[in-house]
């Protein structure tokens, strides 16, 4: 059961923001402050990455864990699909992954090398930090 009613849970679903939101701002920050440039939301690439490395020929996709479907053991979501309307959510979600593939499957095709950062991977300090990284890492090896 939902705690808020139809109209209220439709009024927070409309606040979620889909570009510039705090997980994406803290890697375009830390890559900035690492001397690295990039472009934001490529409309010309599939999936309008929300960072393109043109120089490194890496595009970087940051992802909420709930609306991208993050499972951690392969099967179950990493976030629970609400109980109100949770047909609609599943197949919103599924369909969200569906998309992503595709999506980077065609970066793949077209020679971009494909990034995936999740939301819970920048969440404390820690795991962060050692995302962050990680992400260097991998664009420094070529």
């Amino acid at each position: 059961m939902d705690i808020w009613d139809k109209k209220k849970r439709s009024e927070v679903m409309a606040l979620v923001k889909g570009k510039d939101t705090k997980p994406e701002i803290i890697v375009r920050k830390f890559l900035f402050s690492c001397g690295f440039r990039y472009r934001k939301n490529v409309k010309e690439l599939p999936g309008k990455p929300d960072i393109v490395l043109k120089k490194y020929k890496t595009v970087i996709f940051i992802h909420g864990c709930f609306w991208h479907g993050h499972s951690l053991d392969g099967i179950t979501f990493h976030r629970r699909i609400p109980d109100s309307n949770s047909e609609f959510w599943e197949k919103k979600i599924n369909n969200n992954l569906l998309r992503d593939s595709r999506n980077q499957e065609e970066l793949k095709q077209i020679g971009w090398r494909v990034i995936i950062i999740w939301e819970c991977e920048l969440s404390s300090g820690s795991k962060r930090e050692i995302t962050l990284n990680n992400l260097i890492k991998i664009l420094k090896e070529k």
